[in-house]
């Protein structure tokens, strides 16, 4: 059974309801034509109008949209993520969802879920969530690297073009051997993981990419994947 998680380090429906391309991409990954796909926005509380952007956009693309909700009635779990195709996390705060879904027991439930072969994706705290550990701003006043739920191996950094603090505290991560490597990845492109392992950059804005940061000899190395053009 193939593994496959998408991470986007920013943009899609979120930014741009109803465009629909990385979207498109991530739908036509699933061996079903019209495949079940869960939105989960715990990390902005189940914010209303990011669901209302999530209709706006998966309505108008062949499958079948739904969301989970924490902060209403929960519905069976199990059951819920059993059915779906594909599973799609928002961003936000990445500490608050975690502990959220811990309590609820859903990491392990998704976990079971992504064994089977549902693909995992999301933005932001929904990309970085998949990796061992991610570069966050749930804290108001700094960027910290967090423990995540470990589906891949390594660190994983969003936004790395589009915020400026976020090299810098990559590159001082690096230095300090806080890290031994990030996955750092641009608004406007996914890291497409296929069995825990990089298969392609998909990009969807001019000029953006998906890099293995590392550090030899106090030198900062971006290797870039190799990447697809979808825009």
């Amino acid at each position: 059974m193939t593994r496959q998680i998408i991470a986007i380090g920013g943009g899609g429906f979120g930014r741009n309801p109803g465009q629909g391309i990385i979207e498109s991409y991530i739908l036509n990954q699933a061996e079903n034509k019209h495949p079940n796909i869960c939105f989960i926005p715990t990390a902005t509380g189940d914010s209303e109008a990011y669901k209302v952007n999530f209709y706006a956009t998966f309505s108008k693309l062949q499958c079948h949209p739904t969301h989970l909700d924490f902060f209403k009635r929960t519905p069976d779990l199990k059951k819920l993520i059993e059915d779906q195709d594909i599973i799609f996390v928002g961003g936000g705060n990445t500490k608050s969802m975690l502990a959220v879904w811990k309590d609820w027991e859903l990491d392990e439930i998704l976990r079971d879920a992504y064994n089977s072969g549902v693909i995992m994706c999301g933005v932001s705290a929904g990309a970085i969530c998949w990796f061992q550990k991610g570069v966050t701003d749930s804290w108001s006043k700094e960027l910290k690297i967090m423990d995540c739920l470990g589906f891949v191996e390594g660190t994983c950094c969003p936004h790395y073009d589009e915020e400026p603090e976020r090299r810098p505290f990559v590159d001082q991560s690096l230095a300090n051997k806080a890290i031994n490597s990030c996955y750092s990845i641009d608004g406007g492109c996914a890291l497409h993981m296929i069995d825990e392992k990089p298969f392609k950059s998909i990009v969807f804005e001019k000029e953006k990419n998906a890099f293995l940061v590392t550090m030899g000899n106090s030198v900062l190395n971006e290797k870039a994947y190799t990447k697809r053009d979808i825009f």
